[in-house]
C-alpha cells in the first residue's frame, strides 16, 4: 500500500514510517518541512499539499498539539491552538483528502488516551480527543466506496516521558504505539477507536 505518514519527524511518526517499512508498504513522510509538506494548521497548506500528492491507499495523521494547564490557567492562546492543531487540523486533512484516497482506502488520526481517563490539567486535550473520536464515528457514515476512518488512542508514549524527566516503565514504547496505527491501517475497522495492546480502557 501506499502510505502518508502526515508527522514523520516526530516520535510516534517515526516509529510508525518504520514499521509500515519494514512491512513492505511504501510510504511517503510529510512533516513541515518535506518537499511535499504540510501544516495542518494553515487550509491552504493542505490544500496545496494534497494538490501535489495525486492518490494514495492511506493517510496516517501524527501531527498536532495540545496545550495541558490547569483549567484557572487555561489561556484563550492555548485553547485556540489545540482546536486549530490538533482537533481542526485533522479534521481537514480527512475532508481536503477525500479525492486524494483510493476506494477501500483509510484515513487514520491520532486521539490519546486522554479521551477516556483524564488526568489534572488536561481539560482541552481530552476535550480535542474525545472531539476526534466523534468526527471518526460520525464521518465514517459519510465516506463511499469502501473507504473507512480510524482513530488511535496512543497512551503516553516512554521516550516523551523520559525526555520529560517522568518514570517511563508504565508506558509503551513509540515501536509498540506504532503496532496500534498497523492494526488500523490493515484491519477493517471504520468510525471505531484502536488502542495500543495492553491499554485499552477498562
Amino acid at each position: 500500500m501506499k502510505v502518508v505518514v502526515v508527522g514523520s519527524s516526530g516520535t510516534i511518526g517515526k516509529a510508525v514510517t518504520q514499521l509500515l517499512k519494514d512491512k513492505g508498504h511504501e510510504v511517503v513522510e510529510v512533516s513541515r518541512s518535506t518537499k511535499p509538506g504540510v501544516n495542518i494548521m494553515d487550509s491552504s497548506s493542505i490544500e496545496n499539499f494534497y494538490s501535489s500528492l495525486g492518490e494514495v491507499d492511506a493517510i496516517i495523521c501524527a501531527a498536532g498539539d495540545a496545550a495541558a494547564a490547569p483549567l484557572d490557567k487555561l489561556t484563550n492562546e492555548q485553547i485556540q491552538l489545540s482546536i486549530n492543531s490538533k482537533l481542526l487540523g485533522q479534521v481537514n486533512m480527512v475532508r481536503k483528502g477525500l479525492s486524494n484516497v483510493r476506494p477501500n482506502g483509510v484515513f487514520v488520526i491520532t486521539g490519546g488516551m486522554l479521551a477516556y481517563t483524564p488526568w489534572p490539567q488536561t481539560s482541552i486535550i481530552t476535550t480535542v480527543n474525545a472531539g476526534l473520536e466523534g468526527f471518526a464515528k460520525a464521518a465514517a457514515l459519510d465516506l463511499t466506496d469502501g473507504r473507512r476512518i480510524v482513530i488511535v488512542h496512543p497512551p503516553w508514549i516512554a521516550e516523551t516521558a523520559a525526555k520529560l524527566g517522568m518514570d517511563a516503565t508504565p508506558w509503551p514504547n513509540a515501536a509498540k504505539a506504532a503496532e496500534a496505527y498497523l492494526e488500523a491501517l490493515e484491519g477493517n475497522m471504520n468510525g471505531e477507536p484502536v488502542f495500543v495492546e495492553g491499554y485499552k480502557p477498562s
